[in-house]
């Protein structure tokens, strides 16, 4: 009994949820085999959605690790950047695309290698100017509309990248 209790003891906190979860659908199994095989269903085909998207990040982070050593990192993004790395979190902010929870793997690379919170944040904050939907928006809002809101969300992120600056410890 104290082998197995160690045993648990000594596995990340992953793996233990990774078990708990297994055993979970064990149990559902054996008493609605119906629902399982839905669930695991559906997980087949979540994972077949979002394979592609792992395979994008997998790809920009190896590129991003073969490409970008940490002194150029540090050179463009980091403290002694100045103005140059706001110009340049504004840019990157603009050209990402997808969802956040895709991109914070490849910023968390970002930050290890030297970036700073705050350009950091400005990119997060500048991936709400949207390329891809000006037309729409200049369509649907008037170009009026669409340079006044992008202009707002420019600065905005600058004072967004400032506060979290001040706020939090490099």
């Amino acid at each position: 009994m104290t082998s197995s209790a160690s045993f648990l003891s000594k596995l990340n906190g992953r793996i233990k949820f990774l078990i708990f979860m297994l055993g979970l659908y064990v149990i559902i199994a054996l008493f609605n085999p119906a629902l399982t095989i839905n669930a695991l269903n559906y997980f087949i085909v979540i994972l077949a959605k979002i394979m592609p998207i792992l395979g994008l990040v997998f790809i920009i982070l190896f590129g991003t690790n073969l490409f970008l050593n940490p002194e150029k990192i540090r050179k463009h993004l980091g403290t002694d950047s100045g103005l140059r790395g706001w110009f340049y979190a504004i840019i990157d902010g603009i050209i990402i695309s997808g969802p956040p929870y895709v991109l914070y793997p490849m910023l968390g690379e970002l930050k290890n290698h030297g970036a700073r919170n705050a350009l950091i944040a400005t990119i997060l904050y500048n991936r709400n100017v949207k390329i891809h939907f000006v037309p729409a928006m200049i369509y649907y809002f008037g170009i009026r509309y669409t340079i006044v809101l992008s202009v707002y969300i420019l600065l905005f992120s600058l004072l967004n990248g400032k506060l979290v600056e001040l706020l939090v410890d490099e």
